[in-house]
């Protein structure tokens, strides 16, 4: 991917969210944005990833990232599925599976082969006997390959 075609993916998605976020902090944003075709494809790869991981699965979610995907979370990168898959993906699915979360806002983007999906979710439970009341935002960038969209970029908060 080139860098004017990252850039042109960052600024639209600036500019789409702007109105969602204006209304997301007045309260009167629907959860999910209405978004093309192509972008509910791309989201169904996300929700398929965010499943795998809540059955207790961080093996199957990892199947679903690019081999090259890159993945930040708490300041902390993982540079490959393979490396994802060998370091957090069984701790992530052991915590969504015990944590529920659910979705709040959404909204998204596609064109070709690349797109992106934005997330807030809220995660209410109890892990290893400590209360969670956390709001967290995703952002995942996935390209179109010939087994389905994979997700090729995560950065959660």
């Amino acid at each position: 991917m080139t860098r004017n075609r990252v850039r042109w993916i960052l600024a639209a998605s600036l500019l789409a969210m702007a109105p969602s976020v204006a209304t997301a902090q007045n309260g009167h944003a629907p959860p999910v944005a209405l978004m093309s075709s192509e972008a509910q494809e791309a989201a169904k790869a996300v929700d398929a990833f965010h499943a795998k991981l809540a059955s207790g699965d961080g093996a199957a979610a990892a199947t679903l990232l690019a081999e090259d995907a890159l993945i930040f979370e708490s300041g902390h990168a993982e540079r490959s599925r393979a490396e994802y898959a060998s370091h957090h993906a069984e701790a992530d699915a052991a915590y969504a599976a015990a944590v529920p979360s659910r979705l709040t806002q959404r909204s998204g983007f596609a064109e070709g082969d690349t797109a992106w999906i934005v997330s807030e979710s809220r995660t209410t439970g109890m892990y290893r006997d400590k209360p969670v009341d956390r709001v967290t935002t995703e952002t995942m960038i996935l390209r179109k390959a010939a087994e389905g969209w994979r997700l090729a970029h995560i950065h959660w908060s």
